[in-house]
This record gives structure tokens, sequence and C-alpha cells, in this order.
């Protein structure tokens, strides 16, 4: 009777093929438990628990109750084809209140089982548990390869509650289950009702950009792309699993491969989180009681998804193309510049020659130029050679040569010609202390060094040779540092780049995704080229540099008298050092971009302080080459540089006790420098040194009013310890996240007081400016407006989170390839090439005047 009744009750059967598996089954066993009295008990209980079966239909809603003694099975069937997909999404309601046992609903399909609890808890932070009471979700569709076949799945609910629960059920289509390309497709989302469609790649397209934008920053969400599999992961404890995914706020970009969808097509998925934390959010809630279940409220969010064809393969070389364009001609350029002045040169020297001639050497020279007289005689021609001046010597370089040779050398204190040969071709055993120990000289530099008006020659007494091989150590020293420091940081980026393509995690990695475009295993191939330009920028200030050098060295085997005695001491070695500086910029900027963030922002910035560093002490021996830094305190400086840089990254975020730390640092490092520079240094740090400047201040301050014997010098150290201790206030007050840019900026703001100090000295002087390092100078200052103006435009942003960082992030503004931070990288190596000619063609109008008639500064 319990049997019949179950039958003519209200719940209608299935007929067909979906009725036949069970009630053979069922029958046997109602049978078995009324024959035989083995069943006990037990096979009571059993016949108790009651199996309801219903066929289903979509998008109606079922209100019903469930208890622990009945299970019902909702039997749905639909028509699925080869060519069109169709969603179908299971909503889940339960109107009970203070359930103590969880109702549990399974899907089963032909190729995919989904089960989940209602109410459903995910977990937080902390094991904070956030219950929800009302869930959607799209089932797996599994592919087909009939023209049309019919499909059978069905939801099966039960509890183990004794007590009844109300809850209700609606199966309905998704009409746009398949995104279509370039149409933007709004929808709804919440952590228990995630959303994912389908996208089918078309015919000639390999690549698409997947963008996921929504206007509310919070509830944070997660976008994933996935493979055409069963089952889709698509809960925020589970979304990670398989697939690319990223957080976000606003805005999300992913750039999809066809080569890596064997189906040609993928999910697009969109999972709301339980917590904003991941997100840059707060954490609302903190529970006392562990097992406390926290209403999460509202987190229903709105977004829009579009899916877009990215860049073509023509696209790519075009981008190539253009970049080796831009700096291959300056590489014309230069060629081109070189030959004008090589040209302008000869015509100077020729008439030099003429100007040095007797009438009948001049009649014979005419004649050689087409007069129809007989030319001159080879021993005539030796009379002239000999007879070249050294400027025009010099000046047979290229333009930029020319420049070169008003750089630095000479020393004449100890001419070459009186040296032995066997001296000169030793120079292994000539160190800078064989001139430097002695009593008498150390007497002579006090004496010297202490004036009220130095001139260069006062400060270039010691042996050239000696300090050629002091300064070629630069080169050398960096040298070796950028083979010991590349090396790992090559090794630890390939690494990174692969932990990004294995776990699909694209937070680990802060790019400009909108503008990212992949070629192989790197992510943002784009990125990574537009750094081309330092290192072939960086090459050609070598060549030139080289060029120079050779210039010079031939202009001091022939004794000119200009390369000698005139003009500014030329050294060359810390030019290689800025050169070498440069191109290593470029290799550490690419390495930082296969993954920027900030564990390794020091890659990107290490060889600029580098490069700050070296143009200051450039200035500073261009006037002062007896008594500038070695090489090896010079770095041991930027070493410390870089150790604070560091430490600033890992701990200087918001904490007080290590920015007091650095800013008495910073005011100390000011101070000492300030006194090294004015004192020439001819002053000593030791016991005695509060009482001698106790005496100073007595006898220059209160016992007379005297002001300061170096004023250029006091103007200049006062603007720069005003400089620094504001930037030290700053940094104390505001306490910047970004510590990396903020010391870099110290070292911007002092190298460019440095640099207009020496501008102005040298006008003030009486020294002009020529016409190429004129160019030079407006050309940078031009270049780097620019490029400061795309450098603060900011695409992402390590100091936030990753979904916070690409808020930020834009589309590409140039050729479809290029973003704002490529333009950035363009300009600024260019302007830093820029950079480096002005410092190397500054000084040529003294190529010509006498040591004791340049002025230090």
């Amino acid at each position: 009777m319990l049997f019949r009744s179950h039958w003519k009750s209200r719940y209608k059967t299935i007929s067909g093929a979906a009725d036949c598996w069970w009630r053979p089954w069922l029958v046997l066993l109602w049978w078995s438990c009324l024959t035989q009295s083995t069943c006990g008990s037990g096979a009571l209980e059993e016949s108790k628990h009651l199996v309801i079966q219903r066929e289903g239909e979509f998008d109606v809603t079922y209100n019903d109750t469930v208890t622990s003694e009945n299970q019902t099975i909702y039997a749905f069937n639909h028509t699925v084809s080869w060519n069109k997909t169709e969603g179908v999404r299971v909503s889940v309601d339960v109107l009970s209140q203070n359930l103590k046992s969880p109702i549990l609903f399974v899907v089963r399909q032909k190729q995919a089982v989904l089960s989940f609890q209602v109410p459903l808890i995910l977990r937080g932070l902390y094991q904070r548990k956030y219950p929800y009471n009302h869930l959607g979700r799209t089932l797996c569709q599994p592919p087909t390869k009939s023209a049309s076949e019919t499909q059978y799945f069905f939801v099966d609910v039960s509890t183990l509650s004794n007590q009844g629960t109300n809850y209700q059920l609606r199966v309905s289509r998704v009409e746009s289950f398949t995104l279509q390309t370039d149409k933007t497709f709004s929808f709804t989302a919440s952590p228990s009702q995630p959303q994912y469609f389908k996208y089918v790649f078309p015919e000639g397209v390999d690549t698409v950009i997947v963008k996921v934008s929504s206007d509310m920053n919070f509830p944070c969400s997660v976008m994933s792309i996935q493979d055409i599999q069963c089952p889709v992961y698509d809960l925020d404890n589970n979304v990670a699993f398989i697939g690319m995914y990223q957080t976000m706020t606003k805005k999300g970009a992913i750039t999809v491969q066809r080569k890596d969808f064997p189906s040609n097509s993928f999910y697009v998925v969109v999972v709301v989180k339980t917590e904003d934390e991941a997100c840059g959010g707060p954490l609302r809630f903190y529970p006392l009681r562990p097992d406390e279940l926290i209403d999460a409220g509202n987190r229903s969010k709105i977004l829009d998804v579009v899916v877009s064809p990215a860049i073509k393969s023509e696209v790519y070389v075009m981008g190539m193309l253009f970049c080796l364009g831009i700096f291959l001609s300056f590489y014309l350029l230069t060629l081109l510049v070189a030959c004008l002045h090589n040209k302008r040169a000869k015509k100077r020297e020729l008439f030099e020659n003429l100007a040095d001639t007797s009438p009948a050497e001049t009649a014979s020279l005419l004649g050689k130029n087409g007069d129809g007289k007989t030319p001159a005689s080879p021993n005539e021609y030796g009379s002239l050679n000999s007879t070249v001046s050294s400027e025009a010597v010099t000046d047979g370089a290229p333009s930029l040569d020319s420049a070169a040779s008003a750089d630095n050398y000479g020393y004449l204190e100890r001419p070459l010609e009186n040296v032995g040969r066997s001296r000169q071709e030793s120079l292994s055993s000539i160190e800078e202390d064989d001139y430097d120990t002695l009593d008498d000289i150390n007497s002579d530099k006090n004496i010297v060094r202490t004036k009220k008006y130095l001139c260069v020659s006062d400060l270039s007494r010691k042996d050239k040779r000696v300090l050629s091989k002091k300064y070629q150590i630069y080169f050398w020293n960096i040298a070796t540092i950028a083979v010991f420091y590349a090396l790992p940081v090559i090794q630890l980026v390939i690494t990174y780049q692969t932990v990004v393509n294995v776990t699909g995690n694209q937070d680990i990695c802060y790019y400009n995704f909108m503008c990212a475009h992949p070629l192989g295993a790197l992510s943002a191939f784009n990125n990574i080229l537009s750094n081309l330009g330092y290192v072939m920028l960086g090459l050609l200030f070598l060549l030139i540099v080289l060029k120079r050098d050779i210039v010079h060295n031939r202009a001091l085997s022939c004794q000119d008298i200009n390369a000698l005695e005139c003009g500014i001491p030329k050294h060359f070695g810390l030019f290689y050092a800025m050169g070498t500086a440069l191109m290593m910029e470029g290799l550490l900027s690419a390495c930082y971009h296969v993954c920027p963030n900030y564990t390794n922002f020091q890659f990107d910035t290490s060889f600029m302080y580098m490069i700050a560093g070296l143009c200051m002490l450039k200035l500073y021996q261009k006037r002062h080459p007896d008594i500038n830094a070695s090489a090896y305190t010079a770095y041991a400086c930027l070493a410390a540089v870089i150790f604070f840089s560091v430490l600033g990254v890992v701990f200087g975020r918001g904490n007080t006790v290590f920015w007091i730390i650095f800013s008495v640092i910073h005011i100390l490092a000011t101070l000492l420098l300030s006194t090294q520079l004015y004192y020439m240094g001819r002053w000593r740090l030791d016991s005695g040194v509060l009482r001698r400047m106790v005496y100073i201040v007595y006898t220059d301050c209160i016992r007379q009013c005297s002001g300061p014997m170096y004023i250029d010098r006091m103007v200049l150290l006062v603007m720069g310890n005003i400089v620094n201790w504001s930037l030290a206030a700053y940094g104390l007050i505001e306490r910047p996240n970004d510590f990396a840019s903020y010391l870099l900026a110290i070292a911007i703001c002092n190298l460019l007081l440095y640099f207009a100090f020496y501008i102005i000295m040298k006008l003030r002087s009486g020294e002009r400016i020529q016409c190429l390092a004129l160019v030079c100078i407006l050309f940078t200052a031009v270049v780097w407006g620019f490029a400061l103006y795309f450098f603060f435009q900011g695409l992402s942003t390590w100091q936030k989170t990753p979904a916070e960082s690409r808020e930020h992030n834009r589309d590409c503004i140039l050729l479809s390839f290029f973003d704002d931070h490529d333009i950035w990288h363009f300009l600024s190596s260019i302007a830093m090439f820029g950079s480096f000619l002005v410092l190397l063609t500054m000084d040529d109008d003294l190529d010509t005047v006498q040591r004791d008639k340049i002025y230090v500064f």
C-alpha cells in the first residue's frame, strides 16, 4: 500500500527510457524486504527513505521540501549541436533559516558531476566563514561531434536533517553563453553565483585580448581563462587551480593565444571573492569565535566582458623595424656629422698650412690645387705636415670626436719627452702613490689647493699616465660588476617567467595588460624591445669616446702643444664606464620588464644610480683631475646606495624608525661631502675635528665677521645642503612607498644642481659653449621634458596590489604595439645619450687655452 500510494501521489513519473533504469530495482528491493525475515529493522528503515523522481522543465521554479527521509531527483534533457553551444544554469535558494544540516545538490551529467551544498560556506582569511543561501551555477557543457544530440542530466536533492527544509530550484538556458568578437556583454556575479562564458577563435585569429571591466572597485573579483573541460573551477576556493587568472577591481585583461588551447576555444570565468583584501580593500570583520558565521552582505558586481583580436604578426615586425630604425638613425647622423667635421677640419688645416709657408711653397700648393703649376715635392709636404698645429690634429676627428678632445688630459708637469722610453712603456709600474706621498708634496698640496683662486694647472700636477691608469679602473670595475650582476638577474627573471607560465598566476607580474604583447615565453615583449635604445646608444657613445681617445693619443704622440698643455685634461676612463652603464641599464631594464614587481625593481634602478654617480664624478673630474675619487671609493659608495635602496623597498613602507635612520645618514653624508668639496680634501676627520670647527667659528664669525674664502663653492654647497635637507625632511614626513624612486630622485636633483652650477660658472668665467655642445644641451633638455611626461603616466605600480595596479592600465598609443612606458624607454635612452654628449663636448672651447688660465669651480 505504501508503494501504491507513492505512485498515486501528485508527482508524475518519467516515461520511456528515463524511468526504466530504476523501477525493476525498486520492486526487487521491496519484494525482498517483505519476503525475507533477514531484512529486519534495517530494511524497514530503508523502505521509509523515499526516492522521488520528477521530470524537470526549463525556466520553471520548483518549490519543495526535503528531509532525511526523502530524496528528490529532477530529470532534464536538452538538445545540443556541434555548431551551437547553449549554456544551462542551475539556481538554488534555501528558504528555511537556522539549518543544522545543509542541503546537498548533485548534478549528474554525461561527462561530469557537479555537487554543492546550501548554505554554501566560503572561507576567508583567518578561517572566517561566510554562508550563502542563494546559489547559481552554470553547468559544464560536454563537447559533441554530432550534428544534433539529446543530452540528459539529473539534479539530486537530499539532506540529513530530520527537519523539513524548504528550497527553490530553477534550471534555465543561458542564451548568451558564447561570446562574440568585439561585442560587449554585461552580466552580474557574486561569490555564490559565479559566471563563465565560452569563446571560440574565429578563422584567421590566433591571439585575442579578453577584457573585463566594471564601474565598481569592490567587491574584489577574479577573472580566469580555462580550457574547455569539466569540471569548470568557478568558486573562490578553486578558481586558481587551472588556467590563467588575475584579480581585478575595475579592469582586467588577459591575452590568450590559440596555440595554448587545442580545442580552439576557452572559457572566460569571473568569480567574486568573499573578501576584498586581495584587491587592497579593508577587512571588515574580526570575529573572536572561530566557528562564527559572518553575513557577507550584498557582494553582487556588475561587469562587462569583451573579446577583441590582438595584433597580427605584421605589427610585431613593424614595431621591431621602428625600434631599430630610430636608433640606427643616430648612427647615421653621427657618421654624417663626423664626415662634415672632417671636411671642415681639412679645409682649416690647408689654410693654416698656407699661412705658415713661404710664397714659393704657397705657389707650389696652389699649383697642386689646379692652377697649372708644379705641385710641391714630397719633402715639402713633409715640412708642411710637421708644422700642423695641435688644433688641426685634434680637429681632424669627427664632430663628436673634436668634443672629446676638449675633455681631459694633459698634465705637463712631467713632459713625455723627458721620460725614458722604458718608463713610458711600463705603465704598470707607475702608481699614484709614487708621486703623492712625500712630505714636501703634501706641503705643496696644502699651499696650492688652499689658494683663493685655483686654475686647472694647479689640480693637474700628477703624471698623466698615473691618472689614466687610475680612471681606466672605472671601466674595468663596472664591466666586472655588470657580469656578476647580470648573470643571476637573467637566471632569476627566467625563473619568474616560468612560474607565471606554469601556474597561470598573472598577479605575480605588474604588466600593462591592456598593451602586453607576448612573444614565445615572454608575456610583454614590447616592454623588453623598447629597451634596445639603451644598448645601441650606449654602444654608439663608446665608439665616439674610442675615436676621441685615438685622436688624442695621436696628438700626444706628435707632441702637439695644445694636447700637452692646453684645455681640460683628458681622461676617458669615466666616459667608457658611463657608456657601459648605459648599455647595462638597457639589459637590466629589459630583465626587470620580463616580470616587473617590487622584489626585482632594483634591477631597473641600480645602474641608474651608477649613471647619476658617474656623471657627477665626471663633472667634478673635469676641473679636479688630481683629487677626484678613486674607482674603489666611488663604487663602494654606490654599493651603499643600492644597499639602502633594497632595505627601503623591503622595510621602508610606513616604517618610521627606518626613515629616521636614513634621514640622519643622508644629512650627515651631505655635510661630510660638503666639507670635502669645500676644502678640496685638505681636512681630517679625527678626534680634533670638533675643536677645529669651534676655532674656525670663533675666529671667522665671533672674533671677526669675515665671509667665506671660497664664495662660489660656498654658494653651491649651501644650495646643495638646502636641497638635500629638504628631500630628507620630505622623506621623513611623507614616507613615500616607492623608496627606490625617491632615492633616484635625490641623485638626479644633485646631478642637475651641480650641472646647472657648472654651466653658470663656465659662462661667468668668460668661457663659451660651442655650437655642437649648445645643440646637444637644448636637444637633451627638450627630450628629457617629453620623457618625464610619459614616465609620470604610471601605467602600473607595484606599490599597490596587482588589482589596483591594473586600474592604471591603458591601451597602446604607438603603432598599436608600444605604450606610454615604452615611449619613456625610447626618449630616456636618447636623453641619456644626449646628456653624455653634453659632458663630452661641453669644454671643447678650451682646447687651445692654457691650463693656468682655466678656472676651477
